[in-house]
């Protein structure tokens, strides 16, 4: 009977020592989730922050393309620069539909003709 009960002792003590090693298995799981989780909801607040920003800058692009177009000049072209100061000076420039789309010096594309530009004295 002592043999049966030492051994029955032996059995619940290695119960309790892999039930304490499971325990804490358990616990360091539910720690890594809970970190999981949280980083999870970090990252979708962050995710929602950029779609709220993208949806502004959407709104900005689409305010922008409603305004009228600025043509940029190339700086080291003097033709270049005459012509964007007339087109950006332009008087009544919603009525200027077609851009001009630099090919080289001179060279301009209008709409869907090739044309050379070139400036006398301060005209073009």
């Amino acid at each position: 009977m002592k043999q049966e009960n030492a051994g029955l002792l032996d059995d619940k003590n290695t119960l309790q020592r892999e039930l304490q090693a499971a325990s804490t298995y358990i616990q360091s799981i539910e720690s890594k989730c809970y970190e999981a989780n949280r980083t999870s909801l970090e990252l979708l607040q962050q995710v929602r922050m950029l779609e709220a920003e993208v949806e502004t800058l959407k709104a900005y692009i689409i305010d922008l393309k409603a305004r009228i177009a600025v043509y940029i000049p190339v700086k080291t072209d003097a033709i270049d620069m005459k012509l964007a100061e007339y087109i950006n000076n332009y008087p009544d420039r919603q009525k200027l539909k077609i851009m001009f789309m630099r090919e080289s010096e001179g060279v301009y594309e209008f709409g869907s003709k090739r044309i050379h530009v070139k400036v006398s004295g301060s005209k073009i």
